[in-house]
């Protein structure tokens, strides 16, 4: 099998499949309300809300370096944008919605991706320990892996609203 479906579909199961792991992105994210995403049951650390912000920022950040072929840098609203003052219903549903958007245009950009552009190494410039520089193949992987690191912690800070 070519690599381009075994890295869409690890995408898909990290974000709203069945992955090996435990629960999807997504399927952690069901039934969380405005409310609970706004809250910090930990103190200086990030809300649920917070955390879908900032996937959905890098999901996309990391689609413009594979499309652009360049290591652009975030600043720190882009790493972790703010939740809006008023965190309504309907303000939760976009930040939710964002979050798809941003994850279908990367299966998109995924899809279309010559097998070849998978070795083409893109560089970064980041602090340790994510520093270096990175191939599309690990950027992609890196994106599902992202996807699950921040479901284990959405999982924990639910547990503490309850």
């Amino acid at each position: 099998m070519p690599e381009i479906p075994r890295l869409l579909d690890q995408l898909r199961r990290a974000f709203d499949g069945e992955p090996w792991c435990g629960p999807s992105l997504l399927t952690n994210l069901e039934g969380v309300t405005a409310a609970q995403a706004a809250h910090y049951p930990i103190s200086n650390a990030h809300s649920i809300w917070e955390i879908v912000l900032h996937l959905a920022s890098w999901t996309a950040i990391v689609r413009r370096r594979i499309a652009d072929n360049k290591p652009l840098q975030p600043g720190e609203a882009d790493d972790w944008p703010a939740a809006p003052a008023n965190q309504t219903e309907a303000s939760w549903q976009s930040a939710l919605a964002g979050l798809r958007t941003a994850h279908e245009h990367l299966l998109a950009l995924a899809e279309a991706l010559p097998e070849a552009d998978l070795d083409r190494t893109i560089g970064a410039t980041f602090e340790p320990p994510q520093g270096g520089s990175y191939t599309a193949y690990q950027m992609l992987h890196g994106v599902a892996q992202h996807y699950l690191y921040h479901a284990g912690q959405i999982v924990l800070l639910r547990k503490l609203l309850t």
